[in-house]
């Protein structure tokens, strides 16, 4: 027998696609809520749609009204932001919940879970993703002292880039740096000693979750035997309830405007030696860690913002009359939601893929998270702006929601580290030292 005979043999008997000739005179298909995917299992899928109904019923009208407020108003005491993380608290996402499901499954829940919630909210989405880190991250690194001694119930958040540092924070190896460069004085600094971290300085606005997180998990630069060394930098776990921490006011900004940030500051907070998740000397290979993860979180949470910008341009093109008939069946509107549609296709499979291979590889691939994350961005921002365009005069009045998506989408090409910058550190990622003449 050859070996497609007994390839097929060995198949099981299994129902397969209909054959051509019961196909429709006229074959059409139209896709789901999740494209050209087929169909989960029922628990995973029963997953999904709970995490959908929250991401259409609570997410978007929630969202759509924090983006009307102040930044201050939306931590305010009142505000439906608490509304919405305690209807999120609900669904029992933790680190335990997730870590108690088959290890085959976690990369496609993981993909899913964050895609409903950025097709929800992109800023409520990545608050409750940050929210994650603390834990996640102690798990992963094998220490038990963070889950044994804070819930996770306690609101999460990460803390790396610095007024004067931003995305040069996730380059801890320099790679990226011009010859000449230097990367200058840390705006915060861990010092080491007996038994003990001290940590002094600020984070930047920029901290997502900042002026409303409970627990931080802090990048910062580190000193120890006097010598402060960036390269060597710490991770350490902080209770931000802890003497000499305090925050700064929440930035207000132009998109994600339901994502609290802002600064805060550190005056010689004094934690036990327990609260170091990740020691100088493998400093490289905790931003690595936490950058390879943030990257496939946000390729994932706006591959659901990308779809939500679809879905929107995809309705309003059949219910919109233009020269007496819908838009859809003008020539150009039909092609350009056909290039929306493939580049949300795109977004999800490179995330998808990119999850898998990091979760089941001997160690994740950091420029693959970056091309999930490049990708889902730009591929956010750019259906976004074409969903405006459909929308015509409608898509910039504040009355239809492609605007506020358009401008949460923006956001996200700086967000993580600027594409830009992921790029330049994806490509030295990519060379292979052996194929590199020797004086190379």
């Amino acid at each position: 027998m050859n070996q497609v005979a007994t390839l097929v043999a060995d198949c099981p008997d299994t129902s397969g696609p209909r054959a051509f000739a019961d196909w429709d005179r006229s074959p059409q298909v139209l896709l789901g809520d999740l494209g050209a995917e087929l169909p989960h299992d029922d628990m995973i899928e029963e997953l999904r749609r709970g995490i959908h109904g929250i991401a259409e019923k609570v997410m978007r009208p929630i969202g759509a009204e924090l983006d009307r407020l102040s930044a201050r108003d939306v931590i305010a005491e009142g505000s439906r932001l608490w509304e919405f993380r305690e209807a999120y608290s609900q669904l029992g996402i933790t680190v335990e919940a997730l870590g108690a499901f088959p290890p085959e499954q976690i990369p496609d829940i993981f993909c899913l879970l964050f895609e409903e919630l950025g097709w929800g909210d992109a800023g409520l989405c990545i608050s409750t993703g940050v929210d994650l880190l603390p834990h996640y991250m102690a798990a992963k690194f094998g220490n038990d002292f963070v889950a044994r001694t804070y819930p996770e119930t306690m609101i999460g958040c990460w803390g790396i880039t610095e007024p004067d540092h931003g995305s040069d924070a996730l380059d801890a190896n320099r790679a990226i740096f011009h010859a000449n460069g230097q990367y200058g004085r840390p705006n915060c600094v861990a010092k080491i000693t007996d038994g003990k971290v001290i940590i002094s300085g600020q984070k930047s606005a920029w901290v997502s979750n900042g002026p409303i997180a409970e627990l931080a998990i802090l990048y910062c630069a580190a000193e120890t035997n006097g010598v402060v060394d960036t390269q060597r930098g710490a991770v350490v776990v902080v209770p931000l309830d802890a003497g000499g921490v305090s925050k700064g006011n929440p930035l207000e900004k132009m998109g994600q405007r339901a994502l609290p940030q802002g600064e805060i500051f550190f005056d010689n907070v004094e934690l036990d030696i327990d609260h170091l998740l990740v020691a100088p000397e493998d400093y490289k290979k905790g931003v690595y860690a936490i950058h390879s993860e943030a990257n496939a979180l946000m390729g994932a949470a706006f591959t659901g913002c990308a779809r939500a910008a679809y879905e929107h341009a995809y309705a309003y093109a059949h219910e919109r009359k233009q020269g007496g008939v819908p838009i859809i069946r003008h020539q150009d509107v039909a092609k350009r939601l056909f290039h929306m549609a493939r580049k949300v296709e795109i977004s999800r499979a490179i995330t998808r893929r990119v999850t898998k291979f990091n979760s089941f590889n001997d160690m994740p691939a950091l420029q693959a998270a970056m091309f999930a994350k490049v990708t889902s961005t730009q591929n956010a921002f750019e259906v976004a702006s074409d969903a405006i365009q459909m929308f015509g005069g409608n898509g910039v009045t504040l009355e239809y929601p492609v605007e506020k998506i358009f401008r949460d989408a923006r956001s996200s090409l700086i967000e993580d580290g600027c594409n830009e910058i992921l790029a330049i550190k994806g490509g030295t990622l990519m060379i292979d030292p052996d194929r590199l003449p020797s004086t190379a």
